[in-house]
């Protein structure tokens, strides 16, 4: 009766074990595939240089990157790259006296979540050039937008518009209908790497695209955290 108990004894301790094994040793490869990075946006090519991750050497891929601008945000400050280096941006576009309300506080909601975070910027791009930044302060203050955590910009057509078709790779049309100024745009929301590189476009008025918005930005944290421990 003594060897039966050890003998049960013994098969329960190893079936226990087995799933601790499984944990420790085998979880982590799976974890390597478990890793999710989400896609990069606009065209691309193949360099000719390469980098080296642990070891090996992997071709350069040269990505559409969001180019150089140079616009005002709501207290006349000038915002470019210098400031939003390294940094991931939200970014939308929107015109002050558009009848859709609802793009502004949405962001607003996820803007809140990430006001202590400094890796994180959210931009608001007017398509409007009535806006400026006289007007933009009073409405920038009605959402608690603080300036350089989210700026509104405004700027010439010359210059915003030929940005958000090439740059940001977006629809934009301007033109009077009944006397009246009338705006069709991408109604999206981008995410910008810290390389410039557009990596989501989210539907800003679908709560679904805006839970999925704010799961991808967590995603490009850990992404940036990744390859700094690989060294690139």
């Amino acid at each position: 009766m003594k060897y039966f108990s050890i003998k049960k004894t013994l098969i329960l301790v190893s079936i226990l074990a087995i799933p601790g094994f499984l944990f420790f040793y085998l979880l982590p490869q799976f974890a390597k595939n478990r890793y999710k990075t989400l896609p990069i946006f606009g065209d691309k090519v193949v360099a000719t240089t390469f980098h080296t991750v642990k070891g090996k050497k992997i071709p350069d891929t040269i990505y559409h990157t969001v180019q150089d601008f140079s616009l005002v945000n709501q207290e006349n400050e000038t915002i470019n790259w210098v400031p939003l280096k390294d940094k991931i941006i939200v970014l939308n576009l929107f015109y002050k006296a558009s009848p859709v309300k609802e793009i502004n506080s949405n962001i607003q909601k996820i803007e809140e979540g990430y006001q202590r975070n400094p890796l994180i910027r959210f931009l608001s791009l007017s398509v409007n050039p009535k806006d400026n930044p006289s007007n933009l302060k009073a409405f920038a203050d009605s959402l608690n937008a603080k300036p350089g955590k989210w700026d509104f910009l405004s700027g010439d057509t010359l210059r915003t518009y030929p940005f958000i078709r090439q740059s940001l790779l977006l629809d934009m049309i301007y033109h009077k209908q009944g006397g009246k100024d009338k705006f069709i745009y991408g109604n999206q929301i981008l995410l910008i790497d810290n390389h410039r590189r557009i990596r989501g476009y989210y539907e800003a008025t679908n709560a679904e695209a805006l839970s999925k918005l704010d799961d991808e930005i967590k995603v490009l944290v850990a992404e940036d955290l990744r390859n700094i421990k690989d060294g690139r």
